[in-house]
């Protein structure tokens, strides 16, 4: 049986630089066009094919990469994450219904907010471990959900309303139906964080983190300072996530308490998981799958939960590292350094 994920990794390796542009360019052309599929097989028979696309699919993906920095890169297990998330949609919310600012303005500021908060649960957090650290992030989901319910400057249960949309960008104007242009805004913010995570996996940050998921005290005794990569993992991680959270704002036009739920931590997770810890196009995939199936079987209506399911059991039963498992990239890698 051929192994696509090998195979793959093979002809990356031996192609020259002008076919992995090529490669690459093509993927990404290909990726954009998925807008106009609505007629084919991929439509989704009751919500809105180009909705759906967006959120949960390309949303759930920019969240997962972020995630995977924690979780699949550094061996943190994070259940609030859906707290980042809140945060930069909060700041999104409530800049741009107080103040003169736009979306564009206010991003920075939304992924500077989510980033400090990540370093403000980081420094007691870290110093914990295993299911400790899991019950604390958790507890920090809970926390920014919470706060949010019951200030009335974040507007209670109700939320905040009317969030403006993001201003025109080379002519191409944002609004409530633009799903095409929202795609695409999220498919390059999809493709920085790629390019964010593949450039410091190959540099000092990317082989500590590595150590410290293989084995966090051989780390420390060799030098590594953990405690400061672990901050590292988490802030870089908080601020996709913080992204991800103001363009979900600025999308949706309206947030509250309800949208930021444990639910969306756990699905984050299992994207990250059901792909592949620590592979980002496993994590990718696997976002794609679990944030499109639901919506693609949508038809099956009660039932449809079942099946989802009965998929996630089958699928981990069958491939229980994930879709595209990180041991698989690791052998790719080995081999052509003894080479």
């Amino acid at each position: 049986m051929i192994n696509l994920r090998d195979k793959g990794a093979e002809v990356w390796e031996k192609s020259g630089r002008p076919a992995r542009v090529a490669i690459v360019l093509a993927s990404i052309a290909g990726v954009a066009a998925l807008p106009f599929m609505g007629g084919t097989i991929l439509n989704t028979p009751v919500a809105s094919y180009e909705s759906v696309l967006v959120n949960p699919v390309a949303m759930y993906v920019l969240m997962a990469i972020g995630l995977n920095i924690v979780i699949g890169k550094s061996g943190l297990l994070d259940l609030g994450y859906v707290a980042f998330f809140a945060i930069g949609a909060y700041t999104m919310g409530l800049l741009g219904t107080r103040t003169g600012l736009n979306t564009w303005e206010i991003l920075p500021i939304g992924i500077a907010m989510s980033m400090f908060a990540g370093l403000i649960l980081g420094v007691p957090a870290l110093k914990l471990r295993g299911d400790y650290l899991a019950i604390i992030t958790l507890g920090f989901g809970e926390i920014v959900r919470i706060i949010a319910l019951n200030l009335g400057t974040l507007g209670r249960s109700e939320g905040i309303l009317n969030i403006p949309t993001p201003p025109p960008i080379f002519g191409f104007e944002y609004a409530f139906d633009s799903h095409r242009i929202y795609f695409w805004t999220l498919l390059v913010f999809i493709l920085l964080a790629i390019w964010m995570v593949r450039r410091l996996s190959v540099r000092r940050a990317g082989r500590a983190w590595e150590s410290i998921r293989q084995d966090e005290d051989v780390a420390e005794l060799l030098g590594v300072p953990t405690f400061k990569y672990k901050i590292w993992a988490f802030v870089l991680g908080a601020s996709v996530g913080g992204a991800a959270g103001v363009l979900y704002a600025s999308k949706t036009l309206y947030i509250a308490p309800d949208n930021f739920t444990l639910q969306i931590s756990i699905l984050i997770l299992a994207c990250v998981v059901f792909g592949g810890m620590g592979n980002i196009w496993g994590v990718i995939l696997g976002a794609v799958v679990l944030a499109y199936l639901p919506d693609r079987i949508r038809f099956l209506s009660e039932a449809r939960l079942l099946v989802f399911g009965l998929v996630l059991v089958i699928m981990m039963n069958l491939r229980p590292d994930g879709l595209l498992p990180r041991k698989k990239r690791e052998k790719a890698i080995v081999t052509k350094e003894k080479s």
